[in-house]
């Protein structure tokens, strides 16, 4: 009996591929629709911990549902700390609220998103209306405030997504709230694998992409791994802003290879 693909055969590697992403599909959803129930049901009980213990869980199972593994390397600063990492795509927020919840700086068109805006407002997230230089002054003073009360703040200073192959240049303006407060800065490598451990081009989100057709690349794919590599933790006592960030980004590059 002839048992290729079609309705009375055995299903194609496509239509098992199709069922996997369908099914990875639904447990993003569900898991969406339980971080907005939360949020709106326990945020105002929650103290500073309970909130950083729901982030955290909730990204680990957001990760899980869409079938990524994340592996860290190095170790991740504890207490007040600045993160600086690459940027490549919106898997990267997921993926260090995964290790610690933190607080990240989005563009305040973020804020109105449906579903996503809720979960990035309650997880913490400070908005910033980009064409402001007010505005820009007023989310470094929050950094600031943040770092100041022992938070972990994480931010991308190349200001876009990027490939992976290399780190753009970066914008140093939110550095001065590390200098400002002198805190810990701690520069974040991420890369992405495929299930062949090479580069994986299924997670960009540069150019004309779209985020529901990235998400779909990623349910799709057979594996994703999302390394996060924390190098050394640097003072910022006697650091000008620029020469720094131009510092920063070479040790990333480094980090690169």
């Amino acid at each position: 009996r002839h048992l290729g693909g079609g309705p009375w055969g055995l299903a194609s590697p496509r239509m098992i591929t199709l069922a996997r992403a369908l099914r990875r599909l639904w447990a993003v959803l569900l898991c969406l629709m339980r971080g907005v129930w939360t949020m709106r049901r326990r945020q105002s009980r929650w103290s500073d911990a309970e909130r950083a213990m729901a982030v955290r869980s909730w990204a680990q199972d957001m990760l899980q549902a869409m079938g990524i593994t994340l592996q860290l390397h190095g170790t991740p600063q504890s207490g007040s700390v600045l993160w600086v990492a690459n940027h490549i795509a919106w898997l990267d927020i997921l993926a260090m609220h995964a290790v610690r919840h933190c607080r990240f700086v989005a563009k305040s068109e973020v804020h109105r998103w449906p579903v996503i805006g809720p979960l990035a407002a309650g997880a913490g997230t400070l908005f910033i209306e980009r064409a402001s230089r007010r505005d820009a002054l007023r989310v470094v003073h929050d950094l600031a405030s943040a770092l100041q009360a022992g938070d972990a703040v994480s931010v991308f200073p190349e200001g876009t997504t990027s490939s992976g192959e290399t780190v753009l240049p970066f914008h140093a303006n939110l550095l001065q709230a590390a200098v400002a407060t002198q805190a810990l800065v701690q520069p974040v490598l991420i890369r992405y694998l495929d299930a062949s451990g090479e580069r994986a081009e299924h997670v960009r989100y540069v150019d004309d992409d779209t985020l529901v057709r990235s998400i779909w690349r990623v349910l799709w794919a057979s594996h994703t791994v999302v390394q996060l590599n924390f190098l050394a933790v640097q003072q910022a006592q006697g650091r000008d802003r620029r020469t720094w960030a131009v510092d920063l980004r070479r040790d990333l590059l480094d980090a690169l290879g």
